[in-house]
């Protein structure tokens, strides 16, 4: 793949839902897959899998299918989920102890390694996760230090936007938004925004209009 390729957001969210349904066939015992097999687990087209794919290389054999354990390998590599990724929370709220515990994320290779707030009463505080809670003023010497690579938010939005020009300052280029605000970060930034109620505007809109509730 050239590098200056533009690939559509929305390939690199199917490949990962592909990549977890090769997961669960390989530990179901499958070796090969067909496009329109990977296809129908995913809820999208045969066409659209092999689309997604060809963006990246040839893959599988025609009227065979593809290897199960070989193309989760390589869509890993296109992830670059193939590699442990260290991660930094700010904002120890009720919202971010529970993402410090949340098992799913060691297991897919991001694993907290450290958490900051600003609050005094917080700070130097020991939670149930293992963390001692740092102040956001030791959070560009500790990237450093533990070679944090993605920036978690948990924020209430009236301070969102002052981490994230922390975590810029700190070196961090990748920050994972779950605070309601959208905010700006430099272009050598990238962001993703998590925002559950916006999730759930989608499902009353679905109800009303889809399911007719």
């Amino acid at each position: 793949m050239h590098k200056k390729q533009k690939i559509p957001k929305a390939t690199i969210t199917r490949l990962s839902i592909y990549c977890r349904q090769l997961e669960l066939l390989e530990f179901d015992g499958y070796r090969m897959v067909s496009s329109e097999k990977l296809a129908w687990l995913c809820q999208v087209n045969a066409a659209q899998v092999r689309k997604d794919l060809g963006y990246f290389g040839e893959f599988g054999v025609r009227g065979v299918g593809y290897d199960v354990r070989d193309l989760q390998i390589e869509i890993k590599k296109i992830l670059a989920v193939n590699r442990g990724w260290n991660m930094g929370l700010v904002g120890i709220g009720n919202l971010g102890t529970a993402l410090l515990k949340h098992q799913n994320f060691p297991d897919r290779g991001f694993r907290f390694v450290a958490a900051f707030d600003s609050d005094p009463e917080k700070i130097g505080k020991n939670l149930s996760s293992g963390f001692i809670v740092r102040d956001i003023k030791e959070l560009k010497k500790t990237t450093q230090e533990l070679n944090i690579g993605i920036g978690v938010i948990a924020t209430p939005a009236s301070g969102a936007q002052e981490v994230t020009n922390n975590l810029v300052d700190a070196n961090i280029c990748a920050i994972l938004n779950f605070s309601p605000l959208q905010i700006s970060a430099p272009d050598n930034c990238v962001v993703e925004h998590i925002d559950f109620t916006i999730k759930l505007d989608v499902l009353t809109y679905k109800l009303k209009y889809e399911i007719g509730l």
